[in-house]
């Protein structure tokens, strides 16, 4: 059974302990308006034609708002959405409505949008869409705005598709899946939302995994670009993270079932100047259960808060003035069993965009667990610890080394620095093509 280690500081102790209730916190509340969880591991069967095309518009059309299009439409079906602005929260539920398809403009998503503000029936959740326990809906070119929950929501379903989409100023998660099997984020953009832009989470476990995807996507002016909690099966790849506090975190907590993360792979992405301090402004009003008493880390690129068997490889992390790539002990995780990092793999990343963009810090692992391995990876400056006691190149069995020290100095950056960047290093930044490097809030810099 896994403990919290005898070593570990009281400093640490006592912040993890903030640390976990904070983020568990306000993830209950969040998920108390959750619908019911069901068991999504059995997929659906595809139905049979034939299937009818409906259309919507606001003039001129048979049907003048998405919803009643929706529920006219049985499972197969399509709904095609012309440009324009609705005011809707639409809800696709049920078997009935499995392999739906709604599309708008893939080309410019941004002409066909969902806007929260005024949106109806007030019955509803203020999501976008929501999609809840049908299997295999397709949504392709929309974009959601100033919804107060969440953009494009998938709950207990077997198989979806988001793409060509854009989720900007939401409440909480921009694009967001929840106790769902397979599926696919691609090809979209998730800015300005103040919890995370993408996010999936409290993945069934499953004796033979269905991956989910995350394709081509860009996520910026997030308080965290990726926020996984308890993720499973989870490939992000091919994706640009940027101007967030924090780019991509995979994170256990007890708020959701199923910890911890496990069998995720983050490769082949771009994740540079995530400095983005928006305690110290932004164009949304924190959301406490977002910020808890205990601030993330910002300035961070990539960090594992718990987890198993995750690799993260072949990224270009620069830029990110706390840290490259961090990887530490959930210490106060109720499920004792799942607190410990194990079997995770760091390698064949590459830091500082061959010196024009260094990181603070390139690397962090407290040394927790068993199995880990960090390297090789290239252009590695600085390292906490140090000397490296904690990393053991790739592959790797056996007990860790853990280093109290490094795990209490990863905690004091969350808990002692009111400003949220006392801890950086900053270093010059060579400029990035169509990239405004972004640490605090500027309204001249404008929204896009």
């Amino acid at each position: 059974m896994s403990r919290i280690h005898a070593g570990a500081s009281a400093l640490s102790l006592a912040a993890i302990a903030l640390l976990s209730v904070a983020g568990s916190a306000g993830a209950a509340r969040i998920s108390a308006s959750y619908p019911p969880p069901k068991n999504p591991t059995t997929p659906s069967k595809a139905p049979k034609g034939p299937f009818t095309t409906r259309t919507v518009c606001a003039k001129g059309c048979a049907y003048r708002t998405i919803q009643a299009a929706v529920n006219a439409s049985k499972a197969g079906d399509t709904v095609e959405v012309k440009p324009g602005v609705y005011k809707e929260r639409v809800v696709i539920k049920g078997p009935s409505k499995r392999y739906l398809t709604l599309i708008g403009d893939p080309k410019s998503p941004g002409k066909v949008v969902l806007e929260g503000k005024g949106s109806t029936p007030r019955s509803l959740p203020n999501n976008g869409i929501t999609i809840n326990g049908a299997d295999q809906v397709t949504v392709n070119g929309f974009s959601a705005r100033d919804y107060s929950g969440y953009g494009f929501f998938v709950v207990n379903n077997n198989g979806y598709l988001l793409t060509n989409l854009v989720a900007k100023f939401v409440g909480v998660y921009g694009i967001y899946a929840f106790n769902s099997v397979g599926g696919t984020m691609s090809n979209s953009i998730a800015a300005w939302n103040n919890d995370s832009g993408f996010y999936i989470g409290q993945t069934p476990p499953q004796t033979k995994p269905v991956r989910s995807y995350i394709r081509n996507v860009t996520a910026y002016g997030n308080v965290l670009g990726f926020s996984g909690t308890n993720s499973k099966y989870v490939t992000i790849t091919q994706s640009r993270w940027f101007n967030n506090g924090v780019g991509i975190a995979p994170n256990a907590l007890d708020s959701e079932k199923y910890a911890p993360p496990e069998n995720n792979v983050i490769t082949d992405n771009d994740v540079f100047f995530n400095n983005w301090n928006y305690y110290a402004g932004a164009p949304f009003k924190l959301r406490p259960g977002a910020t808890g008493e205990v601030a993330y880390p910002v300035g961070t690129g990539i960090l594992l808060f718990g987890g198993r068997n995750t690799e993260v490889s072949k990224n270009r992390v620069y830029g990110n003035y706390l840290m490259g790539i961090g990887a530490i002990q959930q210490l106060l995780l109720k499920q004792q069993d799942a607190r410990d990092l194990i079997g995770n793999r760091i390698l064949n990343n590459v830091f500082g965009n061959a010196g024009n963009n260094l990181n603070g810090r390139d690397l962090f692992y407290d040394g927790d667990g068993s199995g880990n391995c960090v390297g090789p990876n290239t252009s590695v400056q600085l390292t906490v610890p140090a000397d490296g006691s904690t990393f053991q190149p790739c592959p790797f069995t056996g007990a860790n080394t853990f280093s109290s020290s490094a795990q209490g100095e990863a905690v004091n950056w969350t808990i002692t620095d009111p400003t949220h960047e006392a801890f950086w290093i900053k270093h010059p930044q060579a400029p990035i093509p169509g990239i405004t490097p972004m640490e605090h809030w500027d309204s001249s810099i404008g929204v896009k």
